[in-house]
């Protein structure tokens, strides 16, 4: 593997990265793992991993039970900062809320965040996918609706990067699921101006999204409007969804703008 040229530089700080790297081997199928667990998940080892669990213990990050480990609350410190000041979720709050209830269904934003898109603001009407969605979820960019309408505004060489840089899986049958097949949707999107997937992450899914942007024109963050599967949702989506979230995209962006929010605050990664 080739290394990044920072992380052979003297202001690369190693053991804040690892302590990163092990507070990020939790989730959801890994919430009280072992010692070893965590070594084996980052690739770290085990005396590295004990230093940096026994750490972020001492720090109020993390627990232990036993011989397991779990993330306490204060971890919620560090994303509750970056929402904070992100503002952009108080400035699109309402818009939000006003949106789910004329159509009905749930509404949520998202940032991208390398390969993932992390929800920073969700308005639930009912639940629609198996997982629970809510700030702080992640879902991958590739096969959401929001992933792909931030995708679809990446310049190409950026692009191409992060479509090398990804392991792509089949939900289901219906994901689109190679990077050839993936640069050809959006290269829709990036026509038509929003995307539509349908059972691609689970079977009881369909979710029409639209791109929000700065005064500048760049793609920060994403809006969506997500809705039980049925052989017309995709349909309804366009004809009936899509005017009230081109809407309030509409009133987002203002309300971004006159908020002053800056796009650097959002979490898009580059890659390459």
């Amino acid at each position: 593997m080739t290394s990044n040229p920072f992380e052979d530089s003297a202001d690369y700080v190693q053991s804040l990265a690892r302590g990163l790297q092990v507070l990020r081997a939790f989730d959801r199928e890994l919430s009280s793992p072992s010692l070893s667990q965590v070594a084996e998940r980052t690739g770290l080892s085990r005396a590295v991993v004990r230093r940096s669990l026994l750490t972020l213990q001492h720090l109020g990050y993390v627990g232990s039970r036993g011989r397991s480990f779990f993330l306490t609350p204060r971890v919620l410190e560090l994303g509750y900062s970056y929402l904070s000041s992100l503002d952009l979720t108080e400035l699109a709050q309402q818009c939000l809320e006003q949106l789910s209830q004329k159509v009905g269904e749930s509404c949520s934003m998202a940032v991208l965040d390398g390969s993932d898109i992390v929800y920073v603001l969700r308005v639930p009407v009912r639940r629609v996918m198996s997982v629970a969605l809510g700030v702080g979820a992640r879902l991958p960019a590739f096969a959401a609706s929001m992933g792909r309408v931030i995708l679809a505004d990446l310049p190409e060489a950026e692009l191409a990067s992060w479509l090398k840089a990804q392991k792509f899986r089949a939900y289901t049958p219906q994901t689109i699921c190679t990077a050839a097949a993936l640069k050809a949707e959006l290269v829709r999107v990036r026509k038509q101006g929003y995307a539509l997937t349908s059972r691609e992450l689970e079977p009881g899914l369909c979710s029409i999204a639209v791109p929000i942007r700065t005064a500048e024109g760049q793609v920060v963050a994403a809006l969506n409007i997500g809705m039980p599967y049925s052989e017309d949702a995709p349909e309804r989506a366009v004809k009936q969804m899509l005017p009230a979230l081109q809407e309030a995209r509409v009133a987002v962006e203002q309300a971004i703008r006159r908020g002053g929010w800056l796009p650097h605050m959002a979490m898009r990664s580059a890659y390459g």
